[in-house]
C-alpha cells in the first residue's frame, strides 16, 4: 500500500510539471507573435498606396504686372525720346506705337513690355518727367495659386499618360490596343493644352505690360485750320462715292429703263393716232 501510495504521489507530480511546461511552451509560442502597433509604419506595399507624396518644393510667388499711363507733354518727340531710352535701360521692347490728330490735339500711343523685375524701375523713370497724369492705373496680380493648379494638373496629367503607356506594352487583343491608344491621344491633348496654358501664364508673369498715351494740345487757329481741312476732305470723298453709288445702281436697272422706253414709245404714237384720227 504505501508504494502504490508513493507511486501515485509521483505520477500526480509529474503530470503537474508537464502541464506547467505546456502551459509555459504556450505562453512562450503566443509571446513570439508580435503584432504590430497602431502607430506603427505600414509595409512597402502599404507604402505604395497609403503613403503621401513628398511636399512639393515650394514655389515662388507668381505676380502679373500691368500700368495704364496717359499725360500731356509739350514736345511729342522729345517726350518719346525720353520714353525709347527708358525702354532700352529697362531690357523692354516697344510692341505698338501709333500717332494721330483728333480736333484740338495730337497724341501717340505706345504698348510696351518689360521684364517684371524692371517694372517699378520702368515706370519711375518714366514719372520723373511728368508733371501730372491724367490716368496712371497700376495693377498686380497674384496668380500663383492657378500657376500651382496648373502645374499639378500637368503633372498628373503626365502621371496618366506613363500608366496607359505601360498597358499598352502589355496589351495583345486589337481592340485594347486601338481604345488605349485613344485614351492616349485625348490625354496628350490635354497635356499639350495645360502646356501652352502655363507657357501664357508665365510670359505674362515674366513681362509687364504697359500701355502710354501722351499728347500735346495745338493752337486754337492750328486746331481749327486742320478740323476744317479734314472735313472738306471727308466732304469730296463722300460725294465721289455717292456719285459712284447712283451710277451704279443706275446701271444695275437698265431692262427696266429699256422697257418703260419702249412703253412710253408706244403709248404716245397711239395718241398720236387718236388725235389725227378725231
Amino acid at each position: 500500500m504505501r508504494y502504490i501510495f508513493f507511486l501515485s504521489v509521483f505520477f500526480c507530480v509529474l503530470s503537474g510539471c508537464s502541464k506547467a511546461e505546456e502551459s509555459k511552451d504556450e505562453v512562450m509560442s503566443i509571446s513570439a507573435i508580435k503584432l504590430p502597433p497602431k502607430n506603427d509604419a505600414p509595409s512597402s506595399n502599404d507604402k505604395n498606396l497609403n503613403a503621401p507624396e513628398a511636399p512639393s518644393p515650394k514655389i515662388e510667388q507668381k505676380i502679373i504686372k500691368e500700368a495704364s499711363l496717359r499725360f500731356e507733354t509739350n514736345d511729342l518727340g522729345e517726350t518719346f525720346s525720353q520714353i525709347k531710352s527708358a525702354v532700352a535701360a529697362n531690357k523692354g521692347n516697344i510692341l505698338i506705337d501709333s500717332e494721330g490728330k483728333d480736333y484740338n490735339s495730337v497724341f501717340r500711343n505706345l504698348t510696351i513690355k518689360v521684364p517684371s523685375q524692371n517694372f517699378d524701375n520702368f515706370i519711375n523713370t518714366i514719372s520723373k518727367g511728368v508733371s501730372y497724369f491724367e490716368r496712371k492705373d497700376i495693377s498686380a496680380e497674384d496668380v500663383t495659386e492657378q500657376y500651382i493648379d496648373l502645374t499639378t494638373r500637368l503633372k498628373n496629367k503626365r502621371k496618366l499618360e506613363e500608366r496607359y503607356l505601360q498597358l499598352l506594352q502589355k496589351a495583345t487583343k486589337i481592340s485594347e490596343i486601338l481604345e488605349i491608344e485613344k485614351q492616349v491621344s485625348i490625354i496628350r491633348e490635354e497635356i499639350e493644352a495645360k502646356e501652352g496654358q502655363l507657357k501664357y501664364l508665365e510670359s505674362r508673369v515674366s513681362e509687364s505690360t504697359v500701355t502710354i498715351e501722351f499728347y500735346k494740345n495745338l493752337p486754337e487757329q492750328e486746331a481749327v485750320q486742320l478740323s476744317y481741312g479734314s472735313k472738306l476732305w471727308t466732304a469730296i470723298k463722300s460725294g465721289f462715292f455717292s456719285l459712284s453709288s447712283f451710277v451704279i445702281s443706275i446701271i444695275s436697272i437698265w431692262p427696266f429703263i429699256i422697257i418703260f422706253c419702249v412703253l412710253a414709245y408706244f403709248i404716245r404714237k397711239r395718241l398720236k393716232r387718236k388725235k389725227e384720227q378725231s
